[in-house]
């Protein structure tokens, strides 16, 4: 299979909970803006124009925020996009799942959802502000697996932010989600740059990122039996490992706006969330999204982008990519049912 075009779109900068480790916390007080409906119309037609290579497959377009779904434009553009030829995915906190109408909304016009959990139970509601949030968003979560069917077109993810003290638990939580009916994990170390006094607390030591590595093998073996994905290859474990060690990782060239584009609420294009200011294009200027590798590359030998000598843009490692072959920690791994719910900690731990 080609590698696809993915665009991520932050279409709002409102949220409704209050993440210390979020530049997007309720808590903050700033202004929030939502991405107009001509910018958002605009980049619909410019990846549906998009010429594509034979067998790749179609373009993924992927809302995020803030909090999307409290962007009320949301479903109308998601099936004004897949109307295109484009598949349509969401990041959300979870917190609008409890909605049948919202899970219902989910079902009909996105292609892939992933949900942010961090944490256990009220540890994760600490996390994020919000009184029974772990046990709201786990019940939609089994709602929408449940109502998709066997072979339903939704693929349900959760994304993982590793913290200091929620790092020993996440083969736990993995278990969780899965008996909860997510297809899909993937994992990222907590950053520092949008709340960096957050980051002091609960940046995840190099020791704590060894022993979580080590026994990552086993753990993605075990959820593989039961139909669960878990993703990050080698060069992004290797990636996070300088990271919790404090090593920079320069980028020389992640070919720049050939497979990922990030847009912001203010209609700027660029090749990832991080280099809006050194190489962002207004929407409204491009009439070819083929353009764009070259405006990139020019306006990087121009004036480099500070953060691509410590590249922090995830998806240039392989975070949601899979190693090739596992390491000799697999072989300790026992045979598990291909039920979610027979997967059980002690099997890995």
């Amino acid at each position: 299979m080609h590698p696809r075009l993915v665009v991520v779109c932050r279409v709002s900068t409102r949220c409704n909970l209050s993440c210390g480790f979020c530049a997007y916390d309720r808590r903050l007080g700033f202004a929030r803006a939502t991405l107009g409906d001509a910018h958002i119309g605009h980049l619909i037609a410019l990846m549906g124009a998009r010429r594509r290579d034979p067998g790749e497959p179609p373009p993924l377009l992927s809302w995020i925020g803030g909090e999307p779904l409290l962007w009320p434009r949301w479903v109308h553009f998601s099936a004004r996009a897949r109307a295109a030829g484009i598949a349509v995915s969401a990041t959300t906190n979870g917190s609008t799942l409890w909605r049948p109408a919202t899970r219902s909304a989910v079902l009909a016009q996105l292609d892939e959802l992933t949900v942010s959990v961090d944490a256990i139970g009220a540890q994760h509601d600490r996390l994020r502000g919000w009184r029974g949030g772990y046990t709201r968003t786990l019940a939609a979560l089994r709602a929408l697996a449940r109502d998709r069917g066997e072979g339903g077109r939704l693929r349900l993810r959760a994304n993982i932010v590793l913290m200091r003290s929620t790092i020993g638990q996440f083969a736990e939580l993995c278990c969780a989600l899965a008996e909860a009916g997510v297809d899909e994990l993937s994992f990222n170390l907590l950053g520092g740059r949008d709340r960096p006094e957050f980051h002091a607390d609960e940046a995840v030591s190099a020791a704590a990122w060894a022993e979580f590595a080590e026994g990552l093998p086993r753990l993605r073996e075990a959820l593989g039996r039961s139909g669960v994905r878990l993703s990050g290859d080698q060069g992004y474990l290797r990636r996070l490992g300088a990271a919790a060690q404090g090593q920079p990782w320069p980028v020389a060239d992640c070919e720049p706006g050939g497979r990922f584009l990030f847009v912001d609420e203010t209609g700027l294009v660029a090749p990832c969330a991080f280099t809006g200011a050194a190489y962002g294009v207004p929407l409204d200027q491009i009439k070819d999204l083929a353009e764009l590798p070259a405006r990139f590359r020019a306006a990087r030998v121009a004036r480099c982008a500070s953060s691509c000598g410590d590249c922090p843009s995830t998806q240039v490692f392989g975070k949601f990519e899979q190693p090739t072959r596992l390491g000799s920690a697999a072989a300790h791994v026992v045979d598990l049912p291909q039920a979610h719910s027979d997967i059980r900690v002690r099997d890995y731990a």
